[in-house]
């Protein structure tokens, strides 16, 4: 398995759905999974995707810097590191970001994200 190639077409999938239709991320978690957003927790997918449905702005877009993998564990999860810029509203600065994921395998070619954590970086 391209573990670089499944990263780069993980990340085009999250980002563009999040940035189209944040509702439809609630498919890429299961009950289990844990979001952390700015250091608040929050467990199951309809939970993280209501949290990230309810963020104050209506418009967004990110822009990637960089994608980082690697293997994780037995069981043929990988995870996933993000670097890069939110555009959020016209005409604001782009607010830097990082983001890590934790991705198992959900059958033949499938992943669910079992970890996600999200921090702004000031500076």
């Amino acid at each position: 398995m391209d573990l670089d190639g499944v990263a780069k077409a993980f990340v085009d999938h999250y980002y563009t759905t999040f940035d189209t239709n944040r509702a439809t991320l609630v498919g890429l978690y299961k009950e289990d999974s844990m979001l952390s957003f700015e250091g608040d927790k929050y467990k199951g997918a309809a939970n993280i995707t209501a949290k990230l449905t309810s963020l104050p702005f209506a418009t967004c877009k990110h822009q990637i810097t960089t994608v980082d993998c690697q293997p994780s564990g037995p069981a043929g999860g990988m995870l996933v590191f993000v670097s890069g810029a939110l555009q959020v509203g016209e005409g604001e600065h782009p607010l830097k970001f990082s983001q890590m994921f934790h991705l198992m395998p959900a059958g033949p070619g499938n992943f669910y994200v079992q970890n996600d954590m999200f921090r702004l970086n000031y500076g």
